[in-house]
């Protein structure tokens, strides 16, 4: 079933294996790491399987009750037959209930197939319609929605666990290897992750800003700059800066993904886009400064436990039509430079702020 404000929650006594699926990118499964971290604490004794890609199991590491199943939907799980498959492998974990946290086409045909059983299957409310006049208000006020993370929640709270993720405690910081050490050559600067990146381009500051940005940091010599980033073009954009300016880093490709995490865990600070990386540095409780363009965070994607003054917005009075999607997958004509409202010393100002320099 669906969440409604008709829906009755399920004794949770009678779930001691949760299956939760949120396949998609690494922010979305990000965002679950609070909620899962919550209900841990709140039920330590529940296993719980995470249905999701193999790549993002080391975010779930620190968690002894967790464990994650690799949904290879490219492979022996594609289409219809490939997701039968999968239902079936996943019954034999002995699977007493279901949190669908992504609600797609997938995961409603695994519903179908839960449905052959008594298992409850809860899936989560994105609050489409809301987020409908949310991206169609052109220039009226706005007001925040639920949070995604509140959203995860109430996919349990339906299945009868009562999670609070008001008081959510952060993962702990993480060892990073010998290799990785000598790599980054610890020393008494300060270490500012910067994730310039994000899936389109509306969402991503121009990189001629962000390099007067990292200019300006490394001529502070007061910040190691760490940059985050994955594709190829990708390493060859933060190969550059790190050729170029003294103190600044490439680490995409450099280190395994779990090596990142753990780098990320020991940041002072994170400045990313609305993208997976703020998330990943959020659910450490480092603190994060996001850069926002055609998206927003009023539609809940904001990461988990920031301070609302970490976000910095391009001008909506300049672009009314912001925020244009809640993915940042539509960009009107003439929208193409709204971060370029954010100025560069609108975010070594909010930098120092934070760093309290």
């Amino acid at each position: 079933m669906a969440i409604s404000k008709h829906s009755k929650p399920i004794a949770e006594e009678n779930i001691n294996h949760l299956l939760l699926i949120r396949l998609s990118a690494m922010g979305d499964v990000a965002m679950i790491i609070p909620v899962i971290s919550a209900l841990s604490q709140q039920y330590p004794n529940l296993k719980i399987t995470v249905l999701t890609r193999a790549f993002f199991q080391p975010m779930f590491s620190q968690f002894p009750n967790v464990v994650v199943f690799e949904a290879d939907v490219k492979g022996r799980h594609k289409g219809i037959k490939g997701l039968w498959k999968l239902y079936k492998e996943l019954k034999t974990l002995g699977i007493e209930g279901v949190a669908d946290l992504h609600n797609v086409l997938r995961s409603n045909i695994l519903k179908v197939y839960f449905s052959l059983t008594k298992i409850p299957f809860v899936q989560i409310n994105k609050g489409r319609s809301a987020k409908k006049a949310l991206i169609t208000a052109k220039g009226r006020d706005i007001q925040p929605l639920k949070t995604t993370h509140q959203r995860y929640a109430d996919v349990l709270n339906a299945l009868g666990f009562s999670v609070d993720v008001s008081n959510v405690i952060a993962l702990p910081q993480r060892s990073i290897s010998p290799v990785t050490q000598q790599l980054v050559e610890a020393d008494t600067k300060k270490w500012i992750g910067i994730a310039p990146f994000a899936a389109f381009e509306g969402k991503m500051y121009p990189l001629a800003l962000m390099k007067q940005v990292i200019a300006e940091l490394n001529t502070s010599k007061k910040y190691k700059i760490l940059c985050f980033g994955g594709g190829s073009k990708e390493k060859e954009q933060l190969e550059l800066w790190a050729q170029e300016f003294e103190f600044c880093m490439n680490m995409a490709g450099k280190v395994s993904f779990s090596e990142e995490l753990a780098l990320i865990s020991q940041l002072d600070m994170m400045l990313a886009m609305d993208s997976g990386n703020a998330h990943l540095a959020a659910m450490f409780g480092i603190p994060t400064i996001t850069l926002w363009g055609i998206t927003h965070p009023y539609a809940g994607f904001a990461p988990f436990g920031q301070s609302v003054k970490n976000r910095l917005l391009s001008d909506r009075k300049e672009y009314p039509l912001i925020p244009t999607s809640i993915y940042g997958n539509k960009c009107p004509k003439g929208y193409e430079n709204a971060m370029s409202t954010i100025s560069p010393e609108q975010i070594m100002q909010k930098i120092n702020e934070v760093s309290g320099s």
